[in-house]
């Protein structure tokens, strides 16, 4: 992880999507914004998905991330909820690939494993976690918010940890011992 870094962590939904920006400074993340786009009361789907198109664009342009990670669907049983759910995502997605940001998508228990130790954990103790490891007083009005930061904060520690650094730019076992040929231990037979 390089200083400065910057992530964008969406939480989608086609009622209310949350979004939260974390900037990484000398090691630590640091809350930039966190926030939500209400889109309850535009009825027409497609004008919600164009909302969430220009929101995520606003963002970006606004806090210029170097990194996007957004909360994938969960499976539920409401299949017309899953669409509407995957298109919200769709949208948000697209702006962060046509700003050229690599995008990771993290499962919500991920999210709440990485954040809590529990994968199972609500929505409460996902936002008492973040307001102590990241020392935020505010408590937003919406626990949207707080996923999407939950989102960001996740994508940080993935990023950050020393096995995501051991495995940086290695293609495979081939190429980390072509690398690192005094690491590899040849057995004669």
């Amino acid at each position: 992880m390089q200083e400065g870094e910057v992530i964008l962590g969406i939480d989608p939904g086609t009622t209310i999507m949350g979004y939260a920006v974390l900037k990484v400074s000398k090691g630590i993340p640091v809350l930039q914004t966190m926030d939500v786009l209400k889109l309850a009361s535009t009825k027409n789907i497609y004008s919600r998905l164009e909302q969430i198109h220009t929101k995520v664009s606003s963002v970006i342009a606004e806090y210029s991330p170097t990194c996007f990670a957004i909360e994938a669907p969960f499976f539920g049983k409401n299949v017309q909820s899953m669409l509407k759910l995957g298109r919200a995502q769709g949208v948000a997605i697209a702006a962060a690939m046509q700003a050229q940001l690599v995008v990771t998508e993290y499962p919500p228990k991920k999210v709440k494993q990485s954040i809590t130790g529990n994968g199972n954990a609500d929505k409460e103790q996902i936002w008492k976690m973040l307001q102590t490891i990241l020392k935020i007083k505010d408590q937003p009005k919406y626990f949207d918010a707080t996923d999407a930061l939950a989102v960001a904060l996740c994508h940080y520690y993935q990023i950050s940890s020393p096995v995501a650094q051991l495995n940086k730019g290695f293609k495979g076992w081939e190429d980390f011992i072509t690398k690192n040929p005094q690491r590899a231990i040849i057995k004669s037979k």
